[in-house]
């Protein structure tokens, strides 16, 4: 028998319920042992074939799923024994590469699979810069789905074409970047001012600025201007 399923999105979207803060919680408690997969996609029918092919992989492993970056990232909080990330690149919530981005920042450990329909080669290159393992085509049969689910969860990294090194290193610093220092750097790159970041994030102006020192720091970078002309290397703006 299958290991259930968990949904973990809006209440009126995947029926679960909502703790007073706001957040998702899971419709059901997760053994220990039993390994976690994570499936983030926004439409339910390519979410049901990753579904699939991750249970011909691992038949034992909870399903998680969710709808939204947001929604994603609740998850990986809160998941327990997780081992594998499958992110769809246009999840709402998620511009460019900054999905693969925040979640690799939040859980370094866990293997990140991406699944996109953008051009493969540019999106497996570009993914891999912000922490992914592997892509998979949203034209790949499922046999190759398998395989590449297969490969992340053994620790197997795909192969990807040479990369400009320049880009890379820019690339690395990003990834390099705090989940909360992430989002300030999309708040910025935004056009968004200290007040409205700290609004959006819930915290203190004082935080932002000393959270875009950091930034600045990391980055090897003297201001704002700079600041965003970097975080373009999350590539806003990709068809995927």
């Amino acid at each position: 028998m299958s290991a259930p399923r968990v949904q973990i999105g809006p209440a009126s979207i995947f029926n679960n319920k909502k703790n007073a803060a706001g957040g998702f919680v899971l419709s059901m408690p997760l053994p220990v042992s039993a390994p976690s997969i994570l499936v983030a996609d926004d439409h339910p029918l390519f979410r049901q074939a990753l579904i699939l092919a991750a249970r011909k992989v691992r038949p034992d492993a909870h399903i998680l799923e969710a709808g939204t970056l947001d929604a994603a990232l609740e998850a990986v909080r809160q998941a327990t024994n997780l081992k594998l990330v499958l992110l769809d690149l246009r999840m709402p919530g998620a511009e460019g590469f900054s999905g693969v981005a925040l979640l690799h920042a939040e859980v370094p450990h866990v293997p990140v699979l991406v699944v996109s329909a953008a051009e493969a080669e540019k999106a497996a290159r570009e993914a891999r810069r912000f922490g992914a393992v592997g892509f998979i085509g949203k034209d790949q049969p499922l046999p190759r789905m398998q395989e590449a689910i297969s490969d992340a969860l053994e620790g197997r990294i795909s192969d990807t074409p040479p990369a400009d090194p320049e880009v890379d290193t820019v690339a690395a610093k990003v990834a390099d970047l705090t989940p909360t220092q992430l989002r300030v750097l999309l708040g910025v790159l935004a056009g968004r001012l200290n007040k409205q970041i700290a609004y959006d994030l819930s915290i203190s102006e004082a935080t932002v600025k000393a959270h875009m020192t950091a930034i600045m720091r990391k980055l090897d970078v003297q201001n704002r201007t700079q600041a965003v002309l970097a975080a373009r290397a999350l590539g806003i703006g990709i068809d995927g």
